[in-house]
């Protein structure tokens, strides 16, 4: 199997992910910045919608942070997963605020947070697939007392599961900050076992890791690396894995 990570960065570099997932060809897509919005944006960015017909893959599952009304349509700003294979069960938990259906950027805080985990069957076992936005902290990655709080829900979360784990996520955190050590005592930290040195593009002024993808014991990594292709203002991260 394999899977993809990408914060997408709202769709602003669409087409070339669109390529990108056509030529990949993953069973899983877990992304962050996700412009989920009926039809086609014209030519300020790409759809949820028009990635998913693109690339066909039959199931998403959405997990919404805010929407406001464009054009004469609702558009909503959520974090999202797309497989070739149906979703058993689909939750969402938010770690700081909660949905706001009239979203304003002036009158709201956009650091609305949560996370997803979708059961998928592989072959008999039940895999669970979390994906997370992390906590964004102005000036810093090495996290804050919030992050802390936010990392300490989704560990709590992970003591209670069972079976095989994939969390991924842009975390907005680099790797020796104290709040990710919480999710590196449950899982293992792709990037940093393979020694990663940078998840964001050539075209974002950070140049550290914060994309993540995690895997419980039961994940039998067959290869992870990090894509050079220019998709969004982040890299994507590629995983190819077994039960």
């Amino acid at each position: 199997m394999k899977l993809i990570q990408v914060n997408i960065w709202g769709g602003k570099l669409g087409f070339p992910l669109i390529d990108f997932l056509i030529q990949e060809k993953p069973d899983f897509v877990c992304m962050q910045e996700v412009s989920h919005l009926p039809g086609h944006a014209g030519p300020l960015f790409v759809t949820l919608d028009e990635i998913r017909s693109e690339t066909g893959f039959p199931h998403m599952a959405i997990a919404p942070l805010f929407a406001c009304q464009f054009m004469k349509r609702k558009y909503q700003f959520c974090n999202a997963v797309i497989s070739k294979l149906p979703f058993q069960n689909a939750s969402v938990t938010f770690t700081r605020g909660s949905y706001i259906e009239d979203f304003d950027a002036v009158e709201n805080d956009m650091n609305i947070r949560n996370f997803q985990d979708l059961t998928v069957n592989i072959e008999g076992k039940t895999l669970h697939m979390l994906n997370h936005h992390g906590h964004f902290v102005k000036g810093s990655k090495d996290g804050n007392d919030e992050t802390m709080r936010q990392m300490g829900l989704l560990a709590d979360h992970i003591d209670g599961l069972e079976g095989p784990i994939i969390l991924c996520g842009d975390f907005n955190l680099v790797q020796t900050s104290p709040s990710l050590q919480q999710i590196n005592e449950k899982l293992t930290n792709l990037p940093v076992k393979y020694g990663l040195s940078n998840t964001y593009s050539e075209i974002n002024i950070h140049q550290v890791v914060c994309d993540y993808i995690f895997v419980s014991n039961e994940i039998k990594v067959k290869s992870f690396s990090v894509a050079e292709k220019l998709v969004s203002d982040h890299k994507a991260l590629i995983l190819e894995f077994e039960l």
